[in-house]
């Protein structure tokens, strides 16, 4: 005797379950934690600190548009931009001198960087101011002839020694940018009939600025705060107008403090003037370039307003 079984019957067939969500938990940082107290009392610490001290605050939003101030910051800025374009017309020649072939342009590029780069700014800086002790009159023939205190006054001695001593870090800046292009790029635009000078101009140059450019903005950075030094060869820049306001006003601690803040005030200007400088020379190195950040918190405002909506 069979039975016959219905096969159909019996429990409905279910869909299989899916994956279980995975429940994830951050793991804790309690060292970042740990940290960020520790930099909050350090820095709550600095603030008692400064409370403390018997300094005129209110000093320094008195002077900080001043006439006197203002004219230091114009002579600052005056400085640093002249002073690196000494830099970077000499850094140019001599990293182009110090890839000569030529054994004695070269010799001389090396002897310059060396001994520029060897010896501190503030030493240059006293040297070229007091070599009237040394020369009475500085005579170049029919051209030029006078008394060299007449001739080396404070503003030319600080563009002496700044500028001078800025051709050296640039000429090695330079000549590590004109050393990153290719040389298959100078061999085809000879190929192709171009003196070494067009080649220069027109190949070199432009493909080596991505390389020069970064560093370049950092030495503007430094020497602004480097024309600092220059007051002490009686240049009326911001750090020497600062020091004497603050000895005829009592307050020459209030007047360093403000002078530190217009110093980064323009050190933080030349940054986002830096940044735009890299991102133009970018533009052949990347496909996307990265946004700025005026981008950023344009983008950052729109997806908050889709969010709310």
């Amino acid at each position: 005797m069979t039975v016959d079984i219905d096969k159909t019957t019996g429990p409905a067939d279910t869909p299989p379950a899916g994956p279980e969500a995975i429940k994830a938990i951050p793991v804790r940082h309690y060292g970042r934690y740990v940290s960020a107290v520790i930099a909050i009392a350090v820095f709550a610490s600095i603030v008692y600190a400064f409370s403390q001290g018997k300094i005129n605050w209110g000093a320094i939003p008195d002077y900080f548009f001043n006439d006197r101030i203002l004219g230091g910051v114009g002579k600052t800025l005056m400085l640093t931009v002249l002073a690196m374009l000494i830099g970077v017309f000499g850094g140019i020649l001599l990293a182009v001198m110090r890839l000569s072939k030529n054994p004695v342009t070269s010799s001389i590029a090396w002897f310059y960087i060396w001994f520029f780069r060897g010896t501190p700014v503030l030493v240059q800086l006293i040297v070229w101011f007091n070599l009237g002790l040394v020369f009475e009159y500085i005579n170049l023939g029919p051209i030029y002839k006078d008394y060299w205190s007449s001739f080396m006054t404070p503003l030319l001695t600080a563009l002496l020694g700044l500028g001078l001593n800025e051709a050296a870090y640039m000429a090695e800046i330079c000549r590590a940018g004109l050393l990153a292009v290719d040389e298959g790029q100078t061999e085809a635009s000879h190929a192709l009939g171009m003196s070494h000078s067009k080649t220069l101009r027109r190949i070199v140059i432009p493909q080596a600025m991505r390389v020069i450019v970064p560093p370049t903005g950092n030495e503007v950075i430094n020497m602004l705060k480097t024309t600092s030094l220059v007051s002490v060869i009686q240049y009326s820049e911001l750090l020497r107008v600062a020091q004497d306001i603050g000895q005829t006003s009592g307050a020459p601690a209030e007047m360093l403090f403000l002078a530190a803040a217009w110093y980064l005030i323009l050190t933080s200007i030349f940054s986002v003037g830096q940044y735009y400088i890299e991102r133009y020379y970018a533009r052949g190195s990347s496909r996307t370039l990265a946004p700025t950040p005026f981008q950023k918190i344009k983008a950052n405002v729109l997806s908050l307003a889709g969010r709310r909506q």
